[in-house]
């Protein structure tokens, strides 16, 4: 018989890693620059991607939809 996987165990071991840790702290520090409330379903949308070098000034972010924020990832 297989063994039940411990869903809770898996996303606390995942989510609780330093780079998830900080990956999520910027992406709200982001949000709380552009003065995103929670239940506003709009994102924040970094212009040039943190991992390419960009920022989290206002001048780099701006508040888009979730479909256009994700479609940008998919280039």
């Amino acid at each position: 018989m297989a063994k039940k996987r411990n869903y809770k165990k898996e996303y606390k071991d995942y989510h609780s890693k330093p780079i998830q840790l900080k990956r999520n702290a910027m992406r709200n520090k982001a949000r709380s620059i552009l003065g995103l409330k929670v239940g506003d379903p709009r994102e924040a949308d970094h212009i040039i991607p943190l991992s390419k070098g960009g920022t989290n000034k206002k001048s780099n972010l701006r508040a888009v939809s979730r479909t256009a924020n994700r479609k940008k990832h998919q280039k």
